[in-house]
């Protein structure tokens, strides 16, 4: 295992301890019986392969970002579910499901891409009757993302807040020192790896904006 794949391993524990969150909006949820699941904008499948874990089911992650979905990919062997797990390359923008075929829709920080009500309105087809969405989105204007369940039919079953302070102690800090600990095996680089650049640009645009990383779990039921 070469440096970026190293530095990759540890950032991606660090993401791990979030999870925890995925693990609560889950909770939220009434018991599904091998529930269908769909995570739209997947990435590289932590709150994917959680999914299945906690549900039994049957869980599709879908994503653009090709990288990704090959660390999925191999995450979904190492754990021996490549039988209810599976990792598709598609836009969330040309998606060929057939209507009313996932129990759940998932989505952790990918709704942005699409909209918010976009989301919340296109989805929804894929859904059965009585089916239910969880997204995880920037906080933005919650009161304002409240009318819309109404407004496109669901019901909402609960939500939570993830503080601008808890994804600073919980996610940026252990990140800004792991990068830092690399950043001095490369002094003098030009070109830092593109890793190791990532990283550095996420914890730039935290401490430009860190009232950006305060972020909601919605849990929704279709009407």
């Amino acid at each position: 295992m070469n440096g970026d794949e190293q530095f990759q391993v540890r950032k991606d524990g660090i993401r791990k301890h979030l999870l925890k969150y995925t693990r609560k909006a889950f909770r939220m949820l009434p018991h599904v019986d091998n529930p269908r699941i769909l995570d739209i904008g997947c990435g590289s499948g932590f709150p994917t392969l959680e999914l299945a874990k906690l549900s039994r089911g049957d869980v599709t992650g879908i994503d653009i970002d090709r990288p990704a979905l090959d660390t999925f990919t191999k995450a979904i062997r190492a754990e021996g579910l490549t039988g209810r797990v599976r990792a598709i390359h598609c836009s969330m923008f040309d998606m060929d499901f057939t209507e009313e075929s996932f129990d759940i829709i998932w989505s952790e920080g990918s709704i942005y891409t699409i909209g918010f009500e976009k989301g919340l309105q296109e989805w929804k087809r894929l859904l059965k009757p009585g089916g239910f969405m969880v997204v995880h989105d920037e906080q933005g204007d919650v009161p304002a993302k409240l009318e819309a369940f109404s407004r496109y039919s669901y019901e909402l079953l609960g939500y939570f807040l993830l503080s601008t302070e808890t994804w600073r102690t919980e996610y940026f800090v252990p990140l800004e020192k792991l990068v830092q600990k690399y950043l001095a095996r490369h002094t003098g680089d030009f070109k830092l790896p593109e890793v190791l650049h990532q990283a550095q640009t996420e914890l730039d645009m935290f401490r430009k904006s860190p009232e950006r990383n305060s972020s909601v779990y919605f849990v929704m039921k279709k009407q």
